[in-house]
């Protein structure tokens, strides 16, 4: 069955592939193959690291696609990317040439609600420190993030959160214009196309 994913991208350190702009412009080619149709993509943004003072700014952007990998079989195929551009985990939050986030998988929450209400609901000093063992979809904290919600809003506004039932274009507009305005477009010269055409699932 075919599910619509949206995913976000971002790094703030030099891969094999050069600067983080370009990292993400090579992990975006890497994700066409087998089970995964065209992808669209967001603008690229600068982003303030976080937490603040934790390495250099990030690069972010967003992408839409249409899959019909299992949520399971998708997570493998976007860390194996990460990997190959160099990707440790070897601190919570810390810096990194390239994280993929699943943030939504069709309409499901997985692994179950309450699962996913324990990542939502825990608090700041925690999520620094720990990290699930299994994929959580939608993304737990996708509605606080501005440098998620930023990007998505260019390519999915209407995207229900499976949840809440809030829109990308709501949750964005219900953070603070100080969190909205702290997220700049890259210079036109740094952006990605806004489509790339994926192979057909």
């Amino acid at each position: 069955m075919q599910q619509q994913v949206l995913l976000g991208l971002g790094g703030n350190i030099d891969s094999a592939a050069g600067p983080p702009a370009q990292t993400l412009r090579s992990a975006l080619a890497m994700l066409e193959g087998p089970g995964i149709a065209a992808i669209t993509t967001s603008c690229l943004y600068a982003t303030p690291c976080f937490p603040q003072g934790a390495g250099p700014d990030f690069v972010n952007a967003a992408a839409v696609l249409t899959t019909t990998l299992p949520a399971q079989a998708l997570l493998e195929r976007v860390q194996e990317i990460e990997a190959r551009h160099g990707r440790r985990r070897l601190k919570r939050w810390g810096q990194r040439t390239l994280d993929i986030d699943v943030l939504g998988y069709g309409e499901q929450v997985l692994p179950d609600r309450a699962t996913f209400a324990h990542w939502r609901d825990m608090p700041l000093a925690r999520q620094m420190a720990e990290s699930p063992s299994r994929l959580i979809v939608p993304h737990p904290r996708l509605h606080e993030r501005a440098f998620v919600l930023v990007p998505l809003n260019d390519i999915a506004p209407g995207w229900r959160h499976p949840v809440s039932r809030k829109s990308v274009s709501a949750m964005l507009a219900a953070l603070s214009e100080q969190a909205r305005a702290q997220i700049t477009p890259l210079k036109e010269e740094h952006q990605l196309p806004l489509a790339i055409s994926g192979r057909q699932v």
